[in-house]
């Protein structure tokens, strides 16, 4: 294998293996931010609020008493600018099993 070849294929390792981490820092960060930060402030208690208040404190799979909110989609670099079309009130129950 010429010398050149080689070191242009660790070169390209190398990139990859730092942009894998990279994401992963950068996941984390967004990860920590949506659930320390956003999760607590006053503008996701109100848009909480909206969401269980349209759908009359109902589980929209159950019909149970929604207790919490669930994202159907999550706006991945806009945390906290999800649509409220993207949100519906569930009970406890269906939204764990959302999750797993």
């Amino acid at each position: 294998m010429n010398f050149q070849v080689l070191i242009i294929l660790i070169v390209a390792i190398a990139v990859a293996v730092f942009n894998r981490w990279l994401f992963k820092i950068k996941r984390k960060q967004r990860i920590d931010y949506y659930r320390n930060d956003y999760l607590t402030s006053e503008a996701w208690k109100r848009k909480r609020y909206v969401v269980l208040k349209r759908d009359n404190w109902r589980c929209v799979y159950c019909g149970g008493r929604a207790t919490q909110v669930h994202h159907k989609r999550y706006a991945k670099y806009n945390i906290g600018k999800e649509p409220i079309e993207w949100l519906v009130s569930v009970c406890k129950s269906c939204h764990d099993k959302q999750h797993n």
